[in-house]
């Protein structure tokens, strides 16, 4: 295989294993993991805009369009981080799988409803798949899926923005992060729990604490350098190696209920997965081939 897709697997794998990382650290309300998420990011991000000139961001690139881009931007990606994280902590990692399975479908339900594109048979067929899955999923819960829906809808829409935005990867993320630095350190200061003795970090917490910057920087620059160099066909099947950890995450490893009533509900939204992924294939196929000329 080549070095972009074991760029974009080792990615995956990362978002995938995160989970794991944020457990170890439940001891923290979600915002502060948070805040110290956007503190340590911006020190890893403001290395690498220091050390390598063409991540240098300009100041002529800060007209108000892209000032308002990257507002929007981060204002959805701190909405997914919060619910991420707080969904892990609390216990639902199956759940929040779920919202990372049905972001492909969201993508393209955003398309039609935004950009006016049209969809084709099969993916029409695959979204009525998946909401018959969220209908099944919300009568066997009692309750509608939000934490999913929010990490979709927010991811999503997050992605919309995304293709407007001028930036780089890396100036991008530093624009983003540095625009919640002020909140950020805000609630470090004044949150009710920052001047409880028995919330202090021990030396081994701050480790922790800081790599939450190398969870968050390391994989996007891993998914950049693998776009970079694969089609976007293969990332768009590599995209769910992450929910999958995720889901095995929380059923194998976690122990979060997962029964029939589940099984249905999920089944249905992974065969809608499947028919979006081959159809896509189908398609780009048939428009790579040479037209026949008799």
């Amino acid at each position: 295989m080549t070095k972009g897709v074991w760029y974009g697997i080792a990615a995956y794998v990362v978002w995938g294993l995160s989970p794991v990382y944020w457990k170890q650290l439940d001891q923290f309300p979600p915002p502060s993991l948070i805040a110290h998420r956007v503190l340590w990011s911006l020190a890893i991000l403001g290395a690498l805009l220091f050390g390598r000139r063409h991540y240098r961001f300009k100041w002529a690139h800060a007209t108000r369009r892209v000032v308002r881009v990257y507002v929007l931007a981060a204002l959805l990606i701190c909405v997914n981080w919060l619910t991420y994280v707080w969904a892990v902590t609390a216990g639902f990692i199956v759940e929040a799988s779920l919202g990372y399975f049905i972001t492909p479908l969201v993508t393209v339900g955003l398309g039609v409803v935004v950009l006016g594109e049209r969809l084709r048979l099969g993916q029409w067929l695959a979204v009525a798949l998946a909401a018959i899955g969220l209908i099944s999923l919300t009568t066997a819960m009692g309750t509608l899926p939000w934490i999913a829906l929010v990490l979709a809808g927010s991811f999503g829409v997050y992605g919309l923005v995304k293709k407007q935005a001028p930036l780089g990867v890396v100036q991008g993320l530093t624009a983003e992060t540095g625009l919640l630095l002020l909140p950020a350190v805000a609630w470090l200061v004044w949150s009710p729990t920052s001047g409880d003795s028995d919330m202090l970090p021990s030396p081994a917490t701050w480790l922790l604490l800081a790599g939450s910057g190398v969870l968050t920087v390391g994989p996007l620059v891993l998914f950049a350098a693998s776009v970079q160099r694969i089609p976007l066909a293969h990332m768009g099947l590599l995209q769910y190696v992450a929910p999958t950890i995720q889901f095995l995450l929380g059923v194998l490893l976690y122990d979060e209920p997962f029964g029939r009533a589940q099984l249905v509900g999920y089944g249905l939204v992974w065969t809608a997965l499947i028919l979006v992924a081959a159809e896509g294939l189908y398609a780009r196929r048939t428009l790579s081939m040479p037209a026949f000329r008799a």
